[in-house]
């Protein structure tokens, strides 16, 4: 059989094809961590609460989307939106059931690629982000209830340079924050109109249930049930009393029981150790799970007791769908849900500091303290002891939350 010979044009053209064939972009990979928090109510299903109401721990170019909309109340076109609101009052009003810290967003990729994300919010608002980020959403600093289910809310960063060996100038300030703990991994650098960093970030609010409800029970345990229906992968219960601190880990959760509050006989090295672990377990990579834990060593394993769950993965999807396209040849994304619970012993400390007019053992329970003073008023008859007892928790609350604003 004779064989035609292909012109030289055309061999040019098919030799040129195979050669871009085979330096066509390898496949990359994502990976993602992040923290639903709650607080548990007398039935031990998350309850409303504020959220945001405590210190941001932010760098100041983080983006928040109350700054935007609060800077334009606060200058000339201020009469077309209504009465002037601050922005400490519409950030510390923002309730809901959820706060959605931190995730973070990483790429490895051994060629550049461009890539399209967006996350869905279906129940709740986006509140932090960085890189600049396109954001659609109600805007609301009322509470995120009254807009569930149909708040939907999406972010998205229409394009996302993944640049590998890259150099590149990451934004930092002089003020310390946990923010950068994320970047102590192996992930390859980003870059959004100009801005770089080493992982795609936000955080929000939402109002949507947890798959967990814990929940004091009589003689020194908790009652936890897993409300989802999917079993929990790994639960911690752990307490902190007075710097003294103790957990346990129970695998495979699966419907409900009566955990034993742990001994306060462990240390949080090993604790930090079994949870790098369990993280490693889930999909993340060993500088991951080191990351998260770094970023959250403080609120973790602050005083209190809580229950710290690997939330299970269809949740979390449900929760946050992602959509990234390209599509990366795997995806991992690995959510740590955290629910406080407020215990008689709580209860107790915080009596005693308010009849000793202690504020800074009242200062030790944060954020919660909010919810914990609540709880005391609602068993408080007296007219002057409420009244005395709302300015003390009112002080003490704004002293914590005194730099909520800091970067406007």
């Amino acid at each position: 059989m004779r064989i035609r010979a292909l012109p030289l044009v055309a061999l040019y053209v098919a030799l040129a094809g195979t050669v871009a064939g085979s330096q066509q972009a390898r496949p990359f990979t994502a990976h993602e961590w992040g923290t639903f928090t709650t607080v548990a109510g007398p039935d031990g299903q998350a309850q409303e609460w504020l959220p945001l109401g405590g210190p941001t721990d932010l760098p100041c170019f983080v983006e928040t989307y109350e700054n935007r909309l609060f800077k334009i109340l606060a200058g000339p076109q201020a009469a077309a939106f209504g009465p002037l609101l601050t922005y400490e009052k519409a950030r510390s009003g923002l309730k809901g059931t959820v706060r959605m810290e931190t995730p973070v967003l990483y790429f490895y990729a051994a060629d550049p690629v461009e890539v399209s994300v967006s996350v869905g919010f279906p129940r709740g608002l986006f509140t932090e982000w960085y890189p600049a980020a396109a954001v659609q959403q109600v805007p609301s600093w009322a509470n995120v209830l009254r807009l569930s289910p149909n708040a939907s809310a999406t972010i998205s960063w229409p394009s996302v340079l993944v640049k590998p060996n890259a150099r590149v100038v990451l934004p930092e300030t002089d003020t310390p924050s946990h923010y950068y703990a994320a970047r102590e991994t192996d992930a390859t650098p980003v870059e959004v109109n100009g801005q770089e960093e080493k992982f795609l970030f936000y955080r929000g609010v939402g109002g949507f249930g947890v798959p967990i409800a814990a929940a004091p029970g009589a003689n020194s345990t908790l009652e936890v049930r897993n409300l989802g229906e999917h079993a929990l992968p790994a639960l911690v219960v752990f307490t902190n009393r007075g710097g003294r601190i103790g957990y346990s880990i129970h695998r495979d959760f699966q419907h409900r029981g009566a955990l034993a509050l742990p001994s306060l006989n462990r240390s949080l090295a090993d604790l930090r150790r079994d949870l790098a672990d369990v993280l490693v377990e889930q999909g993340l990579y060993a500088r991951e799970a080191q990351a998260m834990i770094n970023t959250w060593r403080d609120t973790w394993f602050e005083e209190g007791t809580r229950v710290l769950y690997i939330v299970p993965k269809p949740a979390v999807e449900a929760i946050l769908p992602l959509s990234i396209v390209p599509s990366p040849a795997a995806t991992e994304r690995v959510f740590v849900g955290r629910m406080d619970v407020i215990t008689t012993d709580h209860l107790t400390d915080v009596r005693r500091a308010i009849a000793t007019n202690n504020r800074a053992a009242l200062a030790r329970h944060g954020r919660l303290l909010s919810v914990i003073g609540e709880r005391i008023l609602e068993t408080t008859s007296s007219a002057d002891e409420r009244a005395r007892i709302e300015a003390l928790l009112k002080a003490t609350f704004a002293a914590y939350a005194e730099d909520v604003a800091r970067c406007d």
